[in-house]
């Protein structure tokens, strides 16, 4: 619920007498001047926006103690019983309202495009011009990496100057650190290095489906993409499924990449 209060006095012209009269009303316990009317009605909202009625049985209840639609969330329901006798009856408004939230979340304005931490460009769609640095869980331009390479003459991360990984161990090491502190990319990177066979780990295409899950809960999108691309293409262990390979998609659009918006419209 959301209002606007109104500290001023407000006067209202009554009839042809030219009397003015106003709604401010004094206390008369304190002989402070409020206005009455407004608290009474402010009050009398919040009571009521408080307060619930259950689809089925009709018994109010406060929100904090009803039950929701698991699915839809736009009823409520004074008990579990209620609910699951209210099912049958609330399916196909249910089902109606799941498939408008989904189109609200798939076909939401796009946020701006994801910017390199240093040059503050934003990245480009093809993801080799990026590069994950494991020393500090940024995603860098491969420019802004070229760069200081060139001016200081050093392996170093254009971000924290930390000396690039000696080994494959020391990067396993720095990419689990990341993951205990659940840096979403981390995830996707080593998703990527049991999917691809790198860092000496071998190929483990259940290990990369898990970790890419974890990385899209996260909130990366890319992570999503590529279960998506697994199951459109047949990559790895998946099969083509172009049902879950739409989901994935979806998924991916969803946390915005605009990569996976594209892939949608081609399956469409």
């Amino acid at each position: 619920m959301s209002y606007i209060e109104d500290n001023n006095d407000h006067q209202q012209y009554v009839g042809g007498s030219g009397e003015i009269t106003s709604s401010k009303e004094e206390c008369t316990s304190c002989d402070q001047n409020i206005n009455v009317d407004n608290i009474t009605e402010d009050l009398n909202s919040v009571v009521l926006d408080d307060m619930s009625v259950c689809a089925n049985c009709g018994k109010e209840g406060k929100n904090g103690d009803m039950n929701n639609c698991n699915k839809c969330k736009s009823v409520k329901y004074c008990n579990a019983a209620c609910k699951k006798k209210h099912r049958s009856k609330h399916k196909k408004a249910c089902e109606r309202r799941v498939a408008e939230l989904h189109d609200e979340q798939l076909f939401k304005e796009h946020p701006p495009q994801e910017e390199c931490p240093i040059c503050m460009l934003p990245f480009s769609l093809e993801n080799r011009t990026s590069t994950f640095k494991s020393c500090c869980g940024k995603l860098i331009c491969n420019g802004c990496i070229y760069a200081i390479k060139m001016s200081e003459g050093k392996s170093l991360c254009a971000f924290c100057r930390s000396p690039y990984a000696t080994s494959n161990e020391e990067e396993l090491k720095r990419i689990n650190k990341l993951i205990d502190k659940g840096n979403g990319r981390a995830f996707y990177a080593l998703g990527g290095c049991h999917f691809n066979g790198t860092l000496g780990l071998p190929l483990n295409f259940g290990k990369a489906i898990e970790f890419y899950l974890k990385a899209g809960e996260l909130g990366c999108a890319d992570a999503y993409f590529n279960l998506g691309l697994s199951y459109e293409r047949g990559r790895g262990a998946a099969e083509k499924d172009e049902k879950k390979a739409t989901h994935f998609y979806e998924l991916a659009a969803m946390n915005g990449s605009i990569s996976a918006r594209h892939n949608l419209g081609c399956i469409a």
